[in-house]
């Protein structure tokens, strides 16, 4: 039996990288009818500062997460397929292109710098072995304008906060 779990991303800050900014993560699970149920996080304020790509790698980080949690409540243990889509192409690349070359090169860029975000990017490669064990992760670049959805969430999280 096959378990397929549909999630749109997305991460969002006010104020990027500047000191006081804010930010969220959010991630909507999808079920058969098209309706879903959503999650959000919020970013930490400081150490590091919040910046819109810290909170889109996070949105990944948070859909993994709970991808994992309900494999852990299947009773019958299935194969499971995470379909992760997200507006930031950034972010997919990252997760499908860069990541294996960043931990060839030891965490640097081509360029020799080292990889922002190292911390995110670290624990989203570990959730996607742990669900490739029992499955696998899919990422795919959406228009923003299908990924509505995640977007509202991040915003109304963190017009709750402001």
């Amino acid at each position: 039996m096959v378990y397929i779990m549909k999630f749109k991303v997305d991460g969002a800050c006010r104020g990027n990288g500047r000191r006081g900014s804010i930010a969220a993560a959010a991630a909507c699970l999808y079920n058969r009818s098209g309706s879903y149920s959503s999650k959000t996080n919020y970013l930490p304020q400081n150490n590091p500062v919040p910046t819109n790509q810290r909170a889109e790698i996070s949105a990944i980080v948070l859909a993994l997460e709970w991808a994992l949690e309900r494999y852990s409540e299947l009773s019958n243990e299935p194969y499971i397929k995470v379909r992760i889509s997200s507006d930031s192409q950034h972010a997919i690349d990252s997760m499908t292109t860069w990541i294996y070359k960043w931990v060839n090169n030891g965490w640097y860029t081509a360029a020799g710098l080292p990889v922002a975000n190292k911390d995110l990017f670290q624990l989203a490669l570990d959730l996607d072995d742990k669900i490739s064990a029992i499955g696998e992760v899919t990422y795919t670049w959406i228009p923003r304008e299908k990924n509505q959805d995640a977007d509202d969430e991040c915003n109304e999280a963190l017009d709750n906060i402001q």
